[in-house]
């Protein structure tokens, strides 16, 4: 399976309880579209939160984040890592 970041925008003074439920929220479902989401970080202050994620596709990544109410308004592969 491929990794994917995704970028959500716009979520400008989320707290680290609401970074948490939309992350759990995401876990409770991911295993329907095949994806795990491994970590999520968030900056209060732009507004900017990141998922980490192993997908088949980002279409599957999307798909969950849209079901749960939080859709990613960009999604990046990760070819490399170390």
């Amino acid at each position: 399976m491929a990794q994917y970041m995704d970028v959500h925008h716009g979520m400008k003074g989320i707290t680290a309880d609401e970074l948490r439920e939309a992350h759990q929220a995401d876990l409770e479902i991911e295993g329907e579209e095949g994806v795990h989401f491994e970590r999520a970080w968030a900056d209060p202050e732009s507004g900017v939160v990141y998922c980490l994620s192993q997908a088949p596709s980002p279409d599957a990544v999307l798909r969950v984040h849209e079901r749960t109410g939080h859709a990613a308004d960009e999604i990046h592969p990760v070819p490399l890592s170390v």
